[in-house]
């Protein structure tokens, strides 16, 4: 692939245009053989060799029935951006916009990859020990087992190709370690886990040993893992807080603080969640990136360079080649019952 082109929705999130437009260029700067193509008001101002303006009218608010909105706003930024990349003329999509907006472009506007039977809505969360995928985040709140099955293959691929880790490890969220713990839905899902072979399944993770990174990717279904997201960036906020008025609160602990300025500031560059850029949408026909609706640019720049990376390392292509393949053993395995 010569060149890679990303289209970028420039009227999603808190800061556009300006903070996507400088974020663009500050992706450019850095990848020397992709192209943006921005899709925004005529008020844009921006030249660069390697992005080309494309002018909409519409814009697609946090306030409107998504699916809705998606089919009806066709001249909007988000969904000319979609449709650029279903059309071939894009290779990845990049939006802050509407989660549920975006959620429905991928699926009416780009399309799902064959045998992808939902879509999941992944982040990258900062533990202990190493950064780990939370998979789903909030797109499906009802599931069955094969989608969760999905979603640990679609976690795996990602973390492989875009993270780097050789073989990820990939856990159930549960309330108990042990395999006949949980719901219904948890003990079939790890019944099914445990017999496909196309990624490393290593069993059921309580929610207190998530933070650890001891598993690389974590599944569960979309409700409660918005749930775990929500809290955990609350309480990483709260913490953060806490620790701050404790300081102030002491002349001893904040001559303290200018001791441990260096770390703290380590600290912060790990919780920084600028640094990762944006959660993919993991069983879209494309690489889509969703970013935070509060980015700046440096936001904007990583997840543009999440989004090139997805495309260059083959992600979309080694999920289509394991679901094609998990969808061969159940068969078998019905064919066999």
């Amino acid at each position: 692939m010569s060149e890679i082109v990303i289209a970028l929705d420039a009227m999603g999130g808190d800061n556009a245009p300006q903070a996507t437009v400088e974020g663009a260029l500050l992706a450019l700067n850095e990848l020397k053989d992709a192209r943006i193509l921005l899709f925004g008001s005529k008020e844009i101002e921006v030249q660069h060799e390697r992005l080309e303006f494309i002018e909409t009218t519409e814009v697609i608010t946090n306030d409107e029935a998504p699916m809705m909105a998606v089919r009806k706003k066709i001249n909007s930024s988000m969904v000319a951006a979609a449709l650029a990349v279903k059309d071939g003329r894009a290779n990845a999509m990049v939006s802050a916009g509407s989660t549920g907006a975006l959620l429905a472009c991928g699926m009416v506007r780009i399309g799902r990859i064959q045998g992808v039977e939902r879509p999941a809505l992944a982040s990258i969360i900062p533990g202990r020990k190493k950064p780990f995928l939370l998979t789903d985040c909030g797109a499906n709140v009802d599931c069955l087992p094969k989608y969760l099955v999905q979603f640990g293959l679609m976690g795996s691929v990602y973390m492989n190709r875009i993270m780097g880790v050789k073989e990820p490890r990939v856990g159930l969220a549960n309330i108990g370690a042990e395999a006949e713990k949980g719901n219904q839905l948890a003990k079939a899902t790890y019944e099914m886990m445990s017999q496909q072979k196309e990624f490393s399944f290593a069993g059921n993770v309580e929610a207190r040993d998530i933070p650890t990174g001891d598993f690389d990717v974590v599944v569960t279904d979309g409700f409660d893992g918005n749930l775990i997201l929500k809290y955990t960036e609350g309480l990483a906020t709260t913490l953060v807080g806490m620790l701050k008025d404790e300081i102030k609160a002491s002349k001893k602990a904040m001559v303290g603080a200018l001791f441990m300025k260096d770390a703290m500031r380590k600290f912060k560059a790990r919780m920084d969640p600028e640094e990762v850029g944006g959660a993919p949408l993991l069983g879209i026909k494309g690489a889509v990136v969703k970013a935070h609706g509060s980015s700046r640019e440096g936001a904007f720049k990583h997840a543009i360079i999440q989004a090139y990376h997805m495309v260059k390392n083959g992600m979309v292509e080694e999920i289509e080649r394991g679901i094609a393949e998990i969808s061969a053993e159940q068969t078998n395995e019905e064919e066999v019952k």
